[in-house]
C-alpha cells in the first residue's frame, strides 16, 4: 500500500532546527480546508480517461475486491438461492404483481414485488428497481416498475431498510451519533448492495426471467445503489442511475455531504471516489440521469465526472454505451429522465430502438395507483425473528478474540494488526511524509529548572504543530522525555497537574493535536467534520495519531532528549491515541494513561460533541483493550484504576513474558 513505508520514512526525515519569530511561523490548520483539499486529492487520483482497456483488465480486479471489502462482505463465496415466501398477488392490466419476501442472510428479511407481463412465453429481460429515501418505498416508486411492466420487463422491486414495511436504520452517524459505524467497518449500503445482490439470486431461479439482460435504476439512495450493484455484480448488464453519485471535492467541498444520508458513501479506507466504480461498471451500458439544480449533487460535478467515464468507455471503444441525461430542477426525476431510462432499457434489453419522445411516461395520478396496503408483503408483523431494525449489530462477521498463547504467537499478532490498520485504517497518512522543519520559536530561563521551549514542525501538508518542551533536566545531557497529549477543551493547568503525577522530575512536552487547542476547530464543526472526514478516508482520530507520531519523530532529535527513552501519556480519549501512536512509532518506553476508554464500538450524542474514538474499520482487526497488549515492550502505565476490560490485554502480557502493567508512582 502507499503508506506501507511512512514509519520508515518519517525516521529519515531530514531535520534542522531553525530559530524564528513566532510571527515567522503561521500556517492555515485548518482543517475545513484541509478536508476540501483531500477531496479533492481523491477525485484526482483516479483518472479513468487515461486507462487502456488493456491497463484496465489488469487493475480490475484489484479495484473490484477492494470496492466489495469496503462493502464489508464477500462475493467470491457460493451462493444457493434465498428462501422465498409468497403472501399474494394482485392482478392488473396486462401483468401480475406477485408479492413475496426473500431471506437475503439468516434473520433479514426483504419484503419485495415481482412485476410479471402477462403472456410470457420465453424468458424476459428485467429490471431490479431500487428505491430511495422515500416512505412507502415499493409502493411509493411502483408508477416506474408498473410502465416498466408494461413494456414487457419483469421487475423486482423491495424495500429498503429504513422506510419500508419494516423500520431499520440508514441515517447513524447522519443524526443517532453512530460514529461507530465507521469503526465497525459498517455502512448500511452495505445490505442494500446485498439484498440487491440476493435479489439477483432470486431472479436466476424464475423461468420468465432472462440472466443475460438484466438492468437496474432508482434515484437518490436508489441512484447510488445502482452504481453499487452494477460496479458489484457483473450480471448487471445496463444501469441507469438518477441523482446519485458526485465527485468527493464537490461533495465535501460544497458541503452538500451534510444533506446525504450515509449510505451515499461507502466505507472509505482505501480513499476512493465514485468515478473508480463507474470504471467497474465500463463498458457496459451506462445512463446518467442529473438534474441541473439538485441540492445534492452539483451539475459542474456531474459533467465532470461523466466526461472522464465518457473518454473511459471511449478507450474501449464503448463511447456509445454512456450517455448523460440532464433534467430541470432540484433532486427528482422529470419526464426527460424517465422516457429516456425507458428508452435505454428497450435499446440495451431487448434490442429495440424507440425514441425516448415516442414513449408514454409513467402514471403521476396516485388515485390511479394501488394504495400501499394493496402491494403489502406481510401482515400485521414481520417473519419472526426479523433482525432488519437491528442489522447494523448483525451485518458483520464478528472479529474472533485472537489466541495468543506465546512470545512468537504476540509477535505475529501485533505485525497483522500493524499491516491492517496501515493500510486500511491509516490508509491516509502521507505516502511520503513532509519535511519535519523544526523551528523553535520561543526560549525562557523560566518555568523549568533548566528553563523552557517552544517549537514548531510539520505534521502534515497544511498542518503546523507546537511541541513546548519544560527542561527538568540539564539540556546538555540526554534525558527521558514524556510527550503528554493535551486533551480537547481542558481546563488550564489539567495537563501540568497530570504531568506532575506521572513524570515528576523528568523532561516533558506538550502537544496539541487536531482537534485540540491552537489547532482545533469550533464544536458545532464536529458533526460536519466527523463525517467529511470519514469520507475522504480519515478520521479524526487517525489524524491525531498521526500528529502525535509526528511528534515522538520530531522529539526525538531535541536537544537533551535521550531519543531511546521517550514516552507518551494522554487522558481519557487522549489515551486512545496514546497507544495508537505508540503501537505504529515502536520505540516507546512507556505510554501512560489516566482513565482511557476500553472500546471503539461505543455510540456519541447525535451532535457529535464528544471525543471522536472511531478509526476507519478497526474493529474488523483489534480493539482498544487489546492495545496495552500490542504496544509491548512499550510499558504501559496507569495513572488512577486500571480498567476491568484491560485484564484481557494484562493476562496476554503474563502469557507471554513481557513487561505488566504498572501504577503510576509505584
Amino acid at each position: 500500500m502507499k503508506n506501507y513505508h511512512f514509519l520508515a520514512l518519517m525516521l529519515l526525515s531530514f531535520v534542522c532546527i531553525h530559530r524564528v519569530n513566532a510571527q515567522q511561523n503561521r500556517q492555515a490548520n485548518n482543517i475545513m480546508y484541509y478536508l476540501q483539499q483531500e477531496a479533492e486529492e481523491i477525485s484526482k487520483s483516479f483518472s479513468p480517461e487515461n486507462i487502456t482497456a488493456d491497463e484496465w483488465q489488469l487493475q480490475r480486479p484489484a479495484k473490484h475486491r477492494q470496492f466489495i471489502e469496503m462493502m464489508g462482505f464477500r462475493m467470491d463465496e457460493a451462493r444457493v438461492a434465498p428462501t422465498v415466501t409468497r403472501t399474494g398477488t394482485l392482478r392488473q392490466d396486462g401483468f401480475t404483481i406477485e408479492k413475496l419476501y426473500y431471506e437475503s442472510m439468516p434473520g433479514l428479511f426483504v419484503p419485495a414485488n415481482l412485476y410479471v407481463p402477462d403472456g410470457i412465453t420465453a424468458p424476459r429481460p428485467a429490471v431490479v428497481y431500487l428505491c430511495g429515501h422515500a416512505h412507502g418505498q415499493k409502493a411509493h416508486y411502483q408508477a416506474h416498475a408498473r410502465r416498466l411492466a408494461a413494456l414487457g420487463f419483469v421487475v423486482l422491486i423491495f424495500d429498503t431498510i429504513q422506510f419500508g414495511e419494516v423500520r431499520g436504520h440508514h441515517w447513524g452517524p447522519y443524526n443517532q451519533g453512530w460514529f461507530h459505524w465507521y469503526s465497525r467497518g459498517y455502512n448500511p449500503a452495505a445490505v442494500e448492495l446485498w439484498n440487491a445482490i440476493r435479489g439477483l439470486d432470486y431472479l436466476a431461479t424464475r423461468k420468465e426471467v432472462d440472466m443475460d439482460n438484466i438492468g437496474v435504476t432508482g434515484i437518490s439512495g436508489g441512484g447510488s445503489q445502482t452504481w453499487y450493484l452494477a460496479a458489484a455484480d457483473s450480471r448487471i448488464k445496463a444501469a441507469a442511475p438518477v441523482c446519485g453519485a458526485g465527485t468527493l471535492d464537490s461533495q465535501i467541498g460544497e458541503r452538500r455531504i451534510d444533506g446525504h444520508c450515509d449510505c451515499m458513501m461507502p466505507n472509505n479506507g482505501f480513499q476512493s471516489g465514485f468515478q473508480e466504480i463507474g470504471a467497474l461498471i465500463a463498458p457496459r451500458p451506462l445512463l446518467i440521469a442529473q438534474s441541473d439544480q439538485d441540492e445534492l449533487y452539483g451539475i459542474t460535478s456531474t459533467k465532470d465526472f461523466y466526461h472522464k467515464l465518457r473518454q473511459f468507455y471511449q478507450n474501449f471503444g464503448a463511447a456509445g454505451n454512456i450517455d448523460l441525461v440532464i433534467t430541470p430542477g432540484g433532486h427528482s426525476y422529470h419526464k426527460r429522465s424517465r422516457t429516456a431510462i425507458f428508452s435505454f432499457f428497450l435499446q440495451h434489453l431487448m434490442g429495440k430502438s424507440v425514441a425516448p419522445g415516442q414513449l408514454a411516461d409513467i402514471e403521476t395520478n396516485v388515485a390511479n395507483l394501488p394504495g400501499e396496503d394493496l402491494l403489502q408483503v406481510y401482515g400485521e408483523t414481520a417473519p419472526e425473528g426479523d433482525i432488519t431494525p437491528f442489522i447494523q449489530d448483525h451485518f458483520l462477521a464478528v472479529r474472533t478474540v485472537p489466541e495468543i498463547n506465546t512470545e512468537q504467537d504476540l509477535k505475529n499478532h501485533q505485525k497483522a494488526v500493524k499491516d491492517y490498520l496501515l493500510s486500511r485504517t491509516f490508509g491516509a497518512f502521507p505516502a511520503v511524509p513532509e519535511a519535519l522543519d523544526g523551528q523553535q520559536i520561543y526560549q525562557t530561563a523560566d518555568l523549568a529548572p533548566n528553563g523552557n521551549k517552544t517549537f514548531s514542525f510539520t505534521s502534515e501538508q497544511g498542518w503546523r504543530l507546537k511541541l513546548n518542551l519544560f527542561y527538568r533536566k540539564a539540556q546538555a545531557e540526554k534525558n527521558p522525555l514524556v510527550v503528554i497529549l493535551r486533551s480537547p477543551g481542558e481546563e488550564r493547568w489539567d495537563s501540568e497537574g497530570f504531568a506532575q503525577k506521572i513524570a515528576k522530575g523528568k523532561n516533558v512536552a506538550y502537544l496539541e493535536v487536531r482537534g485540540t487547542g491552537e489547532v482545533g476547530w469550533a464544536p458545532e464543526l464536529n458533526w460536519h467534520v466527523r463525517r467529511a472526514s470519514a469520507w475522504t478516508g480519515r478520521t479524526i482520530a487517525s489524524m491525531q495519531v498521526y500528529d502525535a507520531l509526528r511528534a515522538l519523530a520530531f522529539a526525538r532529535t531535541l536537544p537533551g532528549v535521550d531519543p531511546e527513552k521517550v514516552s507518551i501519556a494522554g487522558r481519557e480519549g487522549m489515551g486512545a491515541v496514546a497507544l495508537y501512536a505508540a503501537f505504529l512509532d515502536g520505540n516507546c518506553e512507556q505510554v501512560i494513561l489516566k482513565d482511557p476508554p476500553t472500546s471503539h464500538d461505543q455510540p456519541s450524542p447525535a451532535n457529535g460533541r464528544d471525543f471522536p474514538l472511531e478509526l476507519l474499520n478497526v474493529l474488523r482487526i483489534t480493539d482498544l483493550y487489546q492495545l496495552p497488549a500490542l504496544v509491548s515492550p512499550a510499558q504501559v502505565v496507569f495513572e488512577g484504576e486500571i480498567p476491568e476490560a484491560f485484564d484481557w490485554s494484562a493476562g496476554i502480557l503474563e502469557k507471554t513474558g513481557r513487561a505488566p502493567f504498572k501504577k503510576a508512582g509505584s
